[in-house]
């Protein structure tokens, strides 16, 4: 397995397969890929157990990756973009007020979900 900074990028031919299951039930495999892109995860699917050429993986990872960001909830995406941001304004307001547990907010994935669907359910 090769890992990214963020996500965990499959490299063998099981986890291939299961992405790409996964990327036509919901419906992204067509729309997110090209022709290309798609013959080939299919060719290696096909012809490759385990990828060990680093350029192959290097194409595979964006590919895989492209996918896996296509697939990603509206709320998890919304939490990357809104609640991070809103984690760390709300926690340097409050170590501001003398708050020393507040620093770690801007990292509380909890926190963040939290502020994410309260602002979602906000009205307008």
């Amino acid at each position: 397995m090769k890992a990214t900074a963020q996500m965990r990028i499959p490299l063998s031919r099981s986890e291939i397969i299961r992405v790409k299951t996964k990327a036509l039930r919901r419906g992204v495999w067509y729309r997110v890929l090209t022709r290309v892109e798609r013959a080939c995860v299919d060719l290696v699917i096909r012809v490759v157990e385990r990828i060990r050429s680093g350029r192959l993986a290097r194409v595979m990872s964006s590919i895989l990756r492209k996918l896996e960001e296509a697939m990603e909830s509206r709320v998890r995406r919304l939490i990357h973009e809104i609640g991070s941001n809103l984690a760390s304004k709300l926690g340097q307001i409050a170590q501001k007020w003398g708050n020393r547990q507040a620093l770690h907010w801007a990292k509380d994935a909890d926190f963040m979900q939290y502020l994410t669907i309260t602002h979602l359910n906000a009205p307008p």
